[in-house]
């Protein structure tokens, strides 16, 4: 068991890698040694996952979960595979803490009167600005 966020666990097991041919720095050894990550996570099955969590993963995952429920994350910035799972599974644990927090409610505010005063006053000298660009009314 892996601790996610503070009292939030998941289960090794339910974590799918793959690993593939990698993109990107390494040379020769890129091209037969497969460094690169896949890692699957499916929040819809998870068991250690409270509601609250799973609804606000789709939220925050955002192009990373697909509509079934499944969390896959690609890494392949370092050579070495190891430092790649490392990288994935540190980037899914942040996900699933961001998740985890509670969202500030939001106050709505008032404009201050000055604020208002403020604001009321420049679009008046705006509007004096504006109207002495028309054309001149004189005695023609």
């Amino acid at each position: 068991m892996i601790e996610a966020a503070p009292g939030i666990f998941i289960d090794e097991k339910e974590i799918k890698e793959s690993f593939i041919l990698a993109s990107g720095p390494g040379g020769q050894h890129v091209n037969k040694s497969a460094t690169a990550v896949q890692l699957q996570y499916d929040v819809q099955s998870a068991y250690g996952l409270p509601d609250r969590v799973r609804s606000r993963l789709f939220q925050v995952a955002g192009s990373r979960i697909s509509p079934e429920g499944v969390i896959t994350l690609v890494c392949q910035s370092h050579r070495s595979q190891l430092r790649n799972r490392e990288e994935a599974m540190t980037r899914l644990l942040e996900l699933i803490a961001r998740a985890a927090e509670k969202p500030k409610t939001r106050r709505p505010t008032k404009p201050s009167k000055g604020s208002k005063l403020k604001r009321l006053d420049s679009k008046r000298k705006r509007s004096q600005v504006k109207s002495m660009r028309g054309k001149v009314k004189g005695d023609d």
